[in-house]
C-alpha cells in the first residue's frame, strides 16, 4: 500500500540534500557563463587559432557525456597533484560543460544583433572592450535569456550525475532511503515533487528577469 507517512518522514532529509544540486547547477551555470562568454568572444573573433581553440573547446565538452567528464576530472586531478573537494570538481566540471553551451547561445544572440550597431560603435571610436561590455554583451544576453534560464534548468536535472563521484545530492539521497524503508515508489515521487519544485522556482526567476532586462 502507499505510504504517505514514508514521504512525509523522508522529505525533510530529500530536501536538505538538495542543496547540492542547487549548489552545484547554479555555481556550474554561473562559471560556464564566465567562460562560455571568454569562448563566445574566440568563436566570433577574427583570429583563426582563436576560432579553432573555441570549436575545439565546443566540440570537445559538448562530444563527451557529462558522465565521462566528472570521472575524468575527478580522477586526473590527484594525478597531476591536485587534490580538491568532489563538490568543488563538480561544480568546476559541470562548468566546464555548460560553457560550451552557453558559448553557442551567446554566439546565436551575438548573430541576431544588427551589425549597424557595431559599426557604429567603432564609428564614434569605442574601444572593442567597450564594445563588448556596454553594446554587445548585454544585448545578447538578454536575447539569450530564455535559452539561458533552460540550460540551468538542463543543469539541474544533469546535477544527479555528480553522485558518481560520491556527492550525497538529491538523487544519490533518494537512492540510499529508497534501498533502506524498501519504498523505491513514494522515494522517487519525493525527489521528482523537490526536482519539479526547483525547476519551476527557477523559471519563474527566470521570468521576472527576462521581464526585468525588457525595460
Amino acid at each position: 500500500m502507499f505510504s504517505f507517512k514514508t514521504i512525509l518522514d523522508n522529505l525533510p532529509t530529500l530536501a536538505w540534500a538538495g542543496r547540492f544540486t542547487l549548489l552545484i547547477s547554479v555555481l556550474g551555470c554561473a562559471l560556464g557563463l564566465v567562460i562560455g562568454a571568454v569562448i563566445c568572444a574566440l568563436a566570433v573573433s577574427r583570429s583563426r587559432v582563436a576560432q579553432t581553440v573555441a570549436a575545439i573547446y565546443v566540440s570537445f565538452f559538448r562530444g563527451v557525456p557529462l558522465l565521462v567528464q566528472l570521472l575524468l576530472f575527478f580522477y586526473m586531478l590527484p594525478l597531476i597533484g591536485l587534490n580538491i573537494p568532489a563538490t568543488v570538481a563538480a561544480v568546476v566540471t559541470v562548468g566546464l560543460c555548460a560553457a560550451a553551451y552557453i558559448s553557442e547561445i551567446l554566439r546565436g544572440a551575438l548573430n541576431a544583433i544588427p551589425r549597424g550597431q557595431r559599426e557604429a560603435a567603432i564609428a564614434i571610436g569605442l574601444s572593442p572592450r567597450d564594445i563588448w561590455a556596454r553594446i554587445l554583451m548585454p544585448q545578447a544576453l538578454k536575447i539569450a535569456m530564455p535559452a539561458m534560464v533552460n540550460e540551468l534548468i538542463l543543469l539541474v536535472k544533469a546535477s544527479s550525475l555528480v553522485s558518481v563521484v560520491g556527492i550525497v545530492e538529491i538523487t544519490r539521497m533518494s537512492q540510499s532511503i529508497a534501498a533502506a524503508t524498501y519504498r523505491p515508489l513514494e522515494i522517487y515521487l519525493t525527489a521528482a515533487f523537490l526536482y519539479l519544485i526547483i525547476n519551476l522556482a527557477l523559471a519563474f526567476g527566470g521570468r521576472r528577469l527576462e521581464r526585468r532586462l525588457a525595460y
